[in-house]
């Protein structure tokens, strides 16, 4: 059994950044599993506005998809597309506070990098799609959020392969730290 202790890296950032697609390379690219985002499944059949209990239900909904999948990371590499802060932003902006038990879990599930997604790509028009004129504000957001958690961040940017590069070598730096 390997000692080597699993790596887990989270894709995350405002809407439309490109974080599924790389999410999915990367997992592909480093042969491993990559835990999907779990509330575009849940948002995709909800047909109303969302509310704190569909902020929570979301929020369980992650942890137990990343945890059902943690057995089949490979190559001590875990990839997150998103992770629970992503519940905390969108509680802080639908609802003006996020409930503990989000708080509470932030604190104990750590995530070793995060590959923050530049908004530098032209908005892809997506009905689980809510705030195309809040770019900006989210990626302010975004880099507020992981410096309170004191996260081991790097932005992402750049389009097409350049994009992609820029992923790869962040993820190939964390396995050499």
């Amino acid at each position: 059994m390997d000692s080597t202790p699993l790596i887990k890296i989270a894709v995350v950032g405002p809407e439309s950044t490109g974080k599924s697609v790389t999410a999915e390379y990367l997992a592909k690219y480093f042969g491993t599993v990559c835990v999907p985002e779990y509330a575009r499944e849940y948002c995709r059949h909800l047909h109303r506005e969302y509310t704190m209990q569909d902020e929570l239900n979301m929020f369980y909904g992650q942890l137990a998809l990343e945890r059902s999948l943690l057995p089949f990371a490979r190559h001590n590499l875990l990839i997150c597309d998103t992770m629970f802060l992503t519940i905390k932003v969108w509680c802080d902006h639908l609802f003006g506070y996020t409930p503990d038990v989000v708080l509470d879990e932030l604190q104990m599930n750590r995530y070793d990098g995060y590959l923050l997604m530049d908004i530098d790509l032209p908005w892809v028009d997506d009905p689980l799609r809510d705030f195309p004129h809040l770019r900006e504000h989210f990626m302010r957001v975004w880099h507020n959020e992981l410096q309170a958690i004191g996260a081991n961040y790097v932005v992402v940017s750049g389009v097409g392969q350049e994009r992609v590069t820029h992923a790869l070598e962040a993820v190939q730096t964390l396995f050499n730290q």
